[in-house]
Formats: C-alpha cells, structure tokens, sequence
C-alpha cells in the first residue's frame, strides 16, 4: 500500500545522506511525537493545506510503500475521538521505502480534485481491468478455433474441422494461459520495483 508524508526539501536530503526519515511533522521529531504523521492518497493535500500552507521552504511529497517499511503503521483518529482516520507509522522510515519523492509547488494551492501522484488504481478498477483482458483473450481463441474448424469443414473434411477446431482451442489455450502467466508476472515485478 502507498500512503504520502509530506516533508521538508532539506530533512528529506538529510534523511538521504543519514538512510533513514526521523521527522514526525513540521517542527516535531519521531521522538518528541512517538509516531511519524502519514496520509492517504485523498488526504494529503488537505494536510498540506491545512498545516503547510505558510511553509516557504521548499516541500515534498514522499511516496511510501508500507510493505517496505520495518516499522508498523496503524490507522489512528488524528485527534481522540476523532471519525477520520490516518496512518501513523511507529518507527522510522528507511530511505528504501519511499518510492518517490515529488516536489510540491509552494505558490499553487493545493488541487484536491487531482489524483494523489503514485496514487494506484481501485481494486474494482484493476479487477475490471483484468476481467475484460481474459475475456477478450478467451473470445479471439474460440473465434479462432471456429474459423478454423469452419475452413476445414467448407474443404470438404467434417471429421478433420473437428479435429482442428480442439488443436487450435488447445494451442489457444496454451498461448492464453502463457500471456496470462507473463502478465500478472509483469505485475509482480512492476509491484517489487515500485
């Protein structure tokens, strides 16, 4: 999961030089705070507003992967008894967890309307994604096997369009299943490199 922690230009180039992000938030440390302040892809940019709107130093937008991360993260009320929940992460970050760090203009307000950068995809979005995938896959392979099966029929040969109607669908098959295996092992590896 990716959640944002915006930061000061010059602690993240501190942090980079020491390996590790010790800012809780503007002006508190990890230590003075007990945990290091973080937001979701819809939060941060009212975090920004709220709390760095006067900061004139330059900001950024660290990009983190929580699986990356030795330290938990929990999701906390921001105030006690607050409804809106944040992650707070209990323990430093590793200069290898965050992914990216993005340059936040200082002049532009913030744009909420904007997708968070790094933000992923919904579930819903990248279930959809692959379910029409596999079906377009799985429509070219039998109308394949079909066109196939009907040339060989109209040459004259019934029992031979059905025997190259089932070797094309399990060719077919076989190139799908092995397009399939290649993609979601793209997916991996784009996942382990982010």
């Amino acid at each position: 999961m990716r959640i944002f922690h915006i930061a000061l230009e010059s602690d993240w180039q501190a942090a980079q030089e020491d390996g590790r992000y010790a800012v809780s938030t503007l002006g508190r440390t990890l230590a003075e705070e007990g945990f290091i302040h973080a937001s979701r892809a819809d939060q941060w940019q009212t975090v920004r507003k709220n709390f760095y709107a006067d900061v004139e130093e330059p900001l950024v937008l660290l990009v983190i992967d929580t699986e990356r991360l030795d330290a938990p993260v929990v999701e906390e009320p921001a105030v006690p008894g607050g409804e809106e929940t944040f992650p707070h992460i209990y323990g430093v970050i590793e200069v290898d967890a965050v992914v990216n760090a993005l340059p936040i203009d200082n002049q532009q307000p913030p744009q909420p309307a904007v997708p968070a950068p790094g933000a992923t995809p919904s579930l819903s979005r990248l279930f959809l994604e692959e379910m029409m995938f596999r079906l377009a896959l799985g429509t070219a392979v039998v109308v394949l096997a079909g066109a196939a099966g009907m040339v060989t029929q109209q040459a004259g040969s019934d029992g031979l369009a059905a025997v190259v109607t089932v070797t094309v669908l399990i060719a077919g098959g076989a190139v799908a299943f092995v397009l399939t295996r290649r993609r979601d092992q793209r997916y991996k590896d784009a996942r382990s490199d982010s």
